[in-house]
């Protein structure tokens, strides 16, 4: 999830160029190179990569007479604490399970609070250490991960308040993980090349760098006039991190099992994946919004829709046809690699409408902010269908569908 939103471009175009010939599309009237009558088809245009790009361009769809969303207040929303930037690092599986759980504090009927994202990310590097030690180098290293592995860092070390563990050191205001990264890869590195698998001493070293760059974590907080442990803190709030379940949508699997969500982000290879049909799984997260729960949700967002000086990702008509997204599409772009798991993300609303549905995106990274809704995305749901590998949301959201689960086995 840590990748930049251009990687893979030219495989994606290399792959699905065939697409752009097809008849079928969206109605409306015909641009230029589309004969009149005929379904609409997009177009394409090259594009700054960046807002501050000199010459570096990236082919997109050009959304000129395209209608989608300009506003989040078009959007029925649900409660959720302002965007908030990552900065240059890889943690958006952080944010976004955070962000969830600020969300769902307000459903529980309790009070405001900004929780710290990087209290998670301290312990999930800490848990990645032991991991590489004891299966001995063969454990991916990466600063992404999902928001899954979020909740389970949670469940073990508990919560903090941003105020009481911001991740900040010696007056910055933005996050850089990298120069912390790249001493965490090469001490284990180190580690490997020596074959000294000492336990102990890694998560030693390794607690040594992240405190360098990001603080020690409290032991205790004070809330209220009370002295608490992260963990007495995460019961006081009443979360429980084991109310959250995630689901996919592979072939692969077989549908209304569990299994492993095959991406290198999952680097604990966690098997708690509730794997749906696609129609299943872009249903149960609309109905997980309209019962007013939101959810994480795991994209590609290197692709020629996903547009952030317009707000919008959506699947232009030469990549694929509306029509022709389906499990089988789906599943061929992830196989051959051109959907991958790049980024996190928390579903904080929708519209529906006769054109189909939209969903509203708090987004932490940074080209969320190039547009006029800062912090924000608008996916429509082809985008979801075709490129949201993974969403996440709690449990009675979901009641229906987990039933399957069990009646399945």
């Amino acid at each position: 999830m840590d990748r930049r939103f251009t990687a893979g471009l030219g495989l994606i175009l290399a792959v699905l160029v065939g697409g752009y010939t097809l008849s079928c599309g969206r109605n409306g009237a015909a641009p230029g190179g589309t004969a009149p009558g005929q379904p609409k088809h997009d177009q394409a245009v090259y594009a700054k990569e960046t807002p501050a790009s000199g010459d570096s361009t990236f082919l997109a769809a050009d959304l000129s007479g395209f209608p989608h969303p300009t506003d989040p207040v078009e959007f029925t929303k649900l409660f959720h604490l302002p965007p908030v930037m990552q900065g240059k690092t890889g943690t958006c599986w952080s944010f976004s399970a955070t962000s969830l759980l600020e969300s769902e504090l307000r459903r529980l009927g309790r009070a405001e609070v900004k929780l710290s994202e990087m209290h998670t990310v301290y312990w999930e590097y800490v848990e990645k250490a032991r991991r590489f030690v004891r299966e001995k180098g063969a454990s991916f290293l990466g600063q992404g991960s999902e928001p899954n592995s979020a909740l389970a860092r949670i469940k073990q070390y508990g919560l903090v308040r941003e105020t009481d563990y911001p991740g900040l050191l010696d007056g910055r205001t933005a996050h850089d993980h990298g120069p912390l990264f790249r001493e965490f890869r090469d001490y284990l590195n180190g580690l490997a090349a020596k074959n000294s698998w000492d336990e102990a001493a890694a998560v030693a070293g390794v607690r040594a760098i992240l405190d360098l760059h990001l603080g020690r974590p409290p032991d205790r907080i004070q809330v209220d006039g009370r002295s608490l442990t992260p963990l007495e803190y995460l019961a006081s709030l009443g979360l429980r991190p084991d109310d959250y379940v995630s689901f996919i949508s592979f072939m692969s699997l077989p549908f209304y099992t569990k299994g492993e969500y095959r991406v290198p982000d999952n680097w604990w290879h966690s098997r708690d994946y509730h794997n749906l049909p696609l129609y299943e799984f872009s249903l149960a997260l609309l109905r997980t919004l309209r019962k007013g729960y939101s959810a994480t949700l795991a994209v590609d967002f290197s692709e020629p829709g996903y547009l952030g000086e317009s707000d919008v990702a959506m699947v232009p008509t030469f990549d694929i046809p509306s029509a022709y997204i389906d499990q089988s599409s789906r599943e061929y772009r992830f196989t051959n690699g051109s959907s991958t798991d790049d980024h996190a993300v928390h579903c904080v609303g929708y519209l529906e409408s006769g054109q189909g549905s939209w969903y509203l995106i708090k987004d932490s990274w940074e080209n969320a902010w190039w547009g006029r809704a800062k912090g924000y995305f608008f996916y429509q749901d082809d985008f979801v269908r075709l490129k949201c590998l993974m969403f996440m949301a709690h449990k009675d959201a979901v009641k229906e569908v987990l039933a399957k689960f069990t009646a399945a086995e």
